[in-house]
């Protein structure tokens, strides 16, 4: 840029929580002259129409808020035309952005992933590194192409996953790692000196939207590789089995050596929990919601639901929201 003073004019694309420490960081960083969020939605239990994150806090603000029913119309094209943006900014908006608007800006698009590209492309990222057992995940900086999550590095940043760490913890923390590289990004294309590295294609993986049934248990697989799911489900869509033909989620548990025929329960232990036999090893229960109740400590639900030694657990059951 020919005046380095002058700040970025920037336009930012973003729905969930996830979106907010970087829409809060571009505010400061750039010029945001608008926020794109897709429109409102019934929302929880009593499905009440409400804004998105980004837009409610957006609005707090006091920015421009968009919220079309479909960005490739050629209206939105327009009026985000219109703005003359520098860079457009993707964190999170939960839809495929148009050619039309990645050849807008100048300085091109450029999008906040949480993963170490080209590692879990795709729509669950954070779920997936956790059910596979990654030791670490991160954010990655990238300018975007239309092939989905393709397109050319300009930072990335490791984050640790621990052993108690959750889809929720994880995305908490990538979100505020994801808004510090995303100043740090700027600040380099600012200054014309951002990288660009190519991602190697054929070292990708890609991860699908996840749906309710991704939190059902199979009690044939590894206890160890159950107790993942259930981190990673946390807390959506919730990892799920059946105790009397109703649902049962389960919040929290631990691998455990002891042996048991799958799905059955065949040890109480008092002030811990229940423990489930699985494919492999067992699975102590320690955290489970009832369905239609409130979340409780897995020896409450044995006291009050008179879970004993020898029932199994699955089968269809109910499902909740």
């Amino acid at each position: 840029m020919s005046d380095s003073s002058r700040k970025l004019r920037a336009v930012l694309l973003g729905t969930p929580e996830f979106a907010l420490p970087s829409l809060l960081a571009v505010h400061r960083e750039t010029a945001l002259l608008a926020v794109v969020t897709q429109p409102d939605r019934p929302q929880g239990r009593g499905r009440q129409v409400a804004p998105p994150p980004v837009a409610q806090k957006a609005r707090e603000l006091g920015l421009s808020v968009l919220q079309p029913a479909r960005l490739k119309d050629a209206g939105v094209i327009q009026t985000i035309r219109d703005l003359h943006p520098d860079i457009i900014i993707t964190v999170a908006y939960g839809k495929i952005i148009p050619r039309e608007l990645l050849a807008l800006p100048p300085l091109g698009c450029i999008n906040v992933h949480p993963s170490l590209l080209p590692q879990y492309r795709g729509a669950s990222p954070i779920q997936a590194a956790i059910a596979a057992g990654e030791r670490e995940t991160g954010v990655t900086i990238m300018y975007q192409t239309e092939e989905l999550d393709a397109g050319d590095i300009i930072l990335q940043r490791r984050v640790p996953i621990t052993e108690d760490d959750t889809a929720a913890t994880m995305e908490h923390k990538l979100a505020q790692v994801g808004a510090e590289a995303l100043v740090e990004a700027i600040r380099l294309i600012a200054a014309g000196d951002a990288p660009r590295r190519a991602q190697d294609g054929s070292s990708a993986s890609y991860v699908k939207k996840l749906s309710k049934d991704h939190g059902r248990i199979d009690w044939t697989r590894p206890a160890d590789e159950l107790a993942r799911l259930i981190r990673a489900m946390n807390p959506w869509p919730s990892a799920f089995t059946a105790h009397h033909g109703k649902l049962l989620k389960i919040w929290k548990a631990r691998a455990l050596g002891d042996s048991g025929a799958p799905g059955m329960v065949h040890d109480l232990r008092r002030g811990e929990g229940f423990v489930v036999g699985t494919g492999s090893g067992s699975l102590l229960v320690v955290e489970v919601q009832p369905e239609g109740g409130r979340r409780m400590t897995a020896d409450e639900y044995v006291r009050g639901y008179r879970l004993e030694v020898g029932e199994r657990l699955g089968g269809e059951g109910g499902r909740g929201s």
